[in-house]
């Protein structure tokens, strides 16, 4: 009789883990050198059934064979027209039913910061968002690209799609988002222009995973590589698993893994129950 219970609850663990996906997004500032500061180590470890990586800063010919093969992941790329700059990967267990490279919007695409992939129980957006620190120019096309985004995912929802976007949003959403608020409010990546565009996101129904399960403060997901920032906490958290509200219930959890080191950025994550009776 032990011994059945025993059995039981084993094939009731392991129905439960097969029920669970956990997604990793991580702006890695350049994947050889990241791998170099030990990104497979990390991938080997944590075994993400998905990983979004973003600022790849290589095409695909300059990459080794044990980055594109050698994991047990299946890899794909979007790079930009001009070397070591942009460019987004997602690593993948279980091989897409479908991969997009781009928007199809030329001047987004053309910089390399967007990978779609649809899986079984929701399409994937992998992006690095544009920074609009350099100019006028780059932060009228970071908003241009927020403002042409909305309506792409928001048409996959409204065709009956599970949407997550991930990546580096390129922006700190509320003042509990970075740890220097008012001396930043004219900075880009938290200019009030910049997070109401945010708003807009949230006012059209997607959700900030994080703030389901966090609404403490001093969690951040960048940090300057200058004046020891990061070793005195002073940042921002400006990556994001977005979710349409609709998918909410299937969020088991979401987290920032500030331990991790390798990029001015920190892994974040996601943890989703694809259980299909609950789709």
């Amino acid at each position: 009789m032990f011994g059945d219970s025993l059995y039981i609850l084993l094939k009731l663990s392991l129905i439960k883990k097969a029920n669970f996906m956990k997604l990793i997004s991580w702006n890695v500032n350049g994947i050889r050198a990241a791998v170099k500061k030990g990104f497979l180590d990390y991938l080997d470890k944590e075994q993400p059934d998905i990983i979004c990586i973003q600022e790849t800063k290589a095409h695909v010919d300059q990459l080794s064979s044990e980055i594109l093969e050698d994991h047990g992941y299946n890899t794909y790329w979007h790079s930009g027209s001009r070397r070591g700059y942009s460019g987004v990967a997602t690593f993948s267990k279980e091989e897409p039913l479908y991969i997009q490279e781009g928007l199809g919007i030329k001047k987004y695409d053309e910089e390399g910061r967007v990978l779609i992939t649809e899986h079984e129980h929701f399409l994937l957006y992998n992006i690095y968002f544009p920074n609009g620190q350099k100019d006028e120019v780059r932060l009228k096309y970071k908003l241009q690209f927020y403002d042409d985004l909305l309506p792409i995912i928001n048409e996959q929802v409204e065709s009956g799609h599970n949407v997550i976007v991930t990546g580096d949003w390129n922006t700190a959403h509320h003042s509990i988002d970075l740890a220097r608020p008012k001396e930043n409010s004219k900075t880009s990546g938290f200019m009030p222009v910049e997070r109401e565009k945010l708003d807009l996101y949230v006012e059209d129904g997607w959700t900030d995973t994080f703030r389901l399960f966090h609404s403490e403060g001093e969690r951040y997901s960048w940090w300057t590589y200058r004046f020891g920032a990061r070793q005195r906490n002073v940042g921002w958290r400006i990556d994001y698993f977005f979710v349409n509200n609709d998918m909410v219930h299937l969020c088991l959890d979401a987290d920032i893994h500030a331990n991790i080191l390798g990029s001015d950025h920190c892994p974040v994550s996601l943890t989703l129950d694809v259980r299909s009776n609950d789709l």
